[in-house]
């Protein structure tokens, strides 16, 4: 029997869904796929599904690290080349996003180098939209937003269905289609009680209920967002049901650090992202969620001596009470390389005619070089008052920087919560010296229950501020002389 060169061509391509990326990514893009180790392992979890070995799985990775080429546009055009009577819905956070993906599995399989090697998928001229199109021998896809409509259509083939299949599967049965969801929410949503909720309830009373089949293979692709996200829910209620690819984008290996693929983000760049943002670094890069229920904060370190650092700052952050019933929260610390060394506290809900001279006081017998007051709501008379009071009382040295703070408090503790926490060491005893600003920090819950944010906003406040370094020769006009 004569072989010609499309038939060895799709012999490899359907070996395996690597194989295929790479061909049909090199046909594509006109460049080669480059090739690391988490597109081995999602490829060869893909497999499994297209094999039959898996029906539910979950695959948790970064975002732009190749998992929506692989686990959507060419895992649903490559069952189509297994089974063109193959039926898949596509869902992802927005419409748009899932018709775009529609989009180029169509035009994968439209193409030349398609057809060449697969000429029995066609599909039908009078269903060829992005949101739903069919192939010749019933197959297609249905691709919509998570919180859309899917009616009328169903994925892979009912139990006592005959598949129609040109070619073997690369299975012992027949892959007959998928549900692919692909980012069911966005991540600015995630941390919304509300919209988490809604996309999850979806999923048990639509989206489960839309396969043809219980042996129909349900795939999430997707960076982790929240402990409860569509993938933490899963997990949670049957975990036995549910194979599950974690990959974090820094590898410990023999007790060293690596980058996943330094081709997309050397371990330097990994360590920007998470000084940047210690929370998204957690969730979407490294899969490891931090839990929003319960307490903000773990045991703080505590010291008993400051180390000396040549580049040490004495600095001072106060958050200035918005309202009548906040808290004024004013933190003196040492600012050394290795984190925050708090030397002093005010926390106090008394009115402005006994914060200002203590805050002097304190800033003053602290010997700070650097205040921060936010200025929001009244502060930034609050820091002139304390200025003007801390000259009066010959401390010529502090230099009383007034700023504004727009961001949201809320997303603003959370986000560095990790960052306080590990940056920001206490005196020994310092529940004794500060109980009431002690209680606020430590009982402080991640959500719910919170009746003043004042001490956590101002400890944020005061690891936000460590990048920023002082010019220590300052003109009399600047000190208020």
């Amino acid at each position: 029997m004569n072989y010609d060169g499309n038939t060895y061509l799709k012999a490899f391509c359907l070996s395996g869904s690597l194989n295929y990326t790479r061909y049909f990514f090199k046909q594509k893009t006109g460049r080669s796929f480059v090739v690391n180790s988490h597109h081995v392992a999602i490829c060869n979890a893909l497999d499994d599904v297209l094999s039959g070995k898996t029906n539910r799985l979950i695959i948790n990775i970064a975002p732009r690290y190749s998992k929506t080429e692989l686990a959507v546009k060419n895992f649903i055009s490559m069952g189509l080349a297994l089974n063109p009577s193959s039926k898949f819905i596509h869902l992802s956070y927005s419409d748009d996003l899932a018709h775009d993906n529609s989009e180029e599995i169509r035009d994968i399989v439209k193409s030349d180098s398609y057809q060449k090697l697969f000429p029995y998928v066609t599909i039908k001229k009078d269903s060829d939209s992005k949101k739903k199109w069919l192939t010749t021998e019933g197959g297609g896809v249905y691709a919509v937003a998570t919180g859309g409509q899917v009616t009328g259509f169903g994925a892979g083939a009912v139990d006592d269905e005959e598949l129609f299949s040109e070619i073997d599967s690369i299975s012992t049965g027949k892959f007959s289609g998928a549900i692919v969801i692909d980012d069911p929410i966005k991540p600015v949503d995630a941390l919304s009680d509300l919209k988490r909720d809604r996309v999850n309830n979806r999923f048990e009373n639509t989206i489960r209920n839309r396969v043809n089949s219980r042996n129909t293979p349900i795939i999430i692709i997707m960076q982790r967002l929240h402990e409860d996200d569509l993938c933490g829910y899963l997990q949670r209620i049957e975990p036995e049901k549910w194979k599950v690819l974690s990959i974090p984008c820094i590898i410990q290996e023999e007790g060293e650090e690596r980058a996943l693929w330094p081709f997309k983000h050397t371990l330097e760049e990994l360590y920007a992202i998470r000084d940047a943002n210690s929370y998204v670094f957690d969730t979407q890069y490294m899969q490891n969620p931090t839990p929003i229920e319960g307490l903000m904060y773990r045991d703080f370190p505590v010291y008993e001596t400051i180390p000396y650092y040549k580049d040490s700052i004495r600095k001072n952050y106060t958050d200035t009470a918005d309202t009548g019933a906040d808290f004024l929260c004013s933190i003196c610390y040492v600012d050394t390389p290795v984190g925050n060394y708090v030397t002093d506290v005010l926390y106090t809900d008394k009115p402005m005619e006994y914060t200002e001279p203590e805050t002097a006081k304190m800033i003053s017998r602290n010997g700070i070089e650097w205040a921060d007051v936010e200025s929001n709501n009244g502060g930034r008379g609050f820091a002139r008052n304390v200025a003007s009071q801390c000259r009066e009382m010959g401390n010529t040295k502090t230099f009383i920087n007034w700023f504004c703070q727009t961001d949201n408090k809320q997303v603003r503790i959370f986000a560095k919560s990790a960052d306080v926490n590990n940056m920001t060491f206490f005196p020994k005893g310092w529940e004794k010296k500060w109980p009431a600003f002690y209680n606020a920090v430590t009982k402080y819950r991640k959500e719910g229950g919170n009746l003043h944010d004042d001490a956590p906003d101002a400890l944020t406040g005061c690891y936000e501020k460590r990048k920023v370094r002082i010019i220590k020769n300052y003109s009399k006009e600047d000190l208020g002389l």
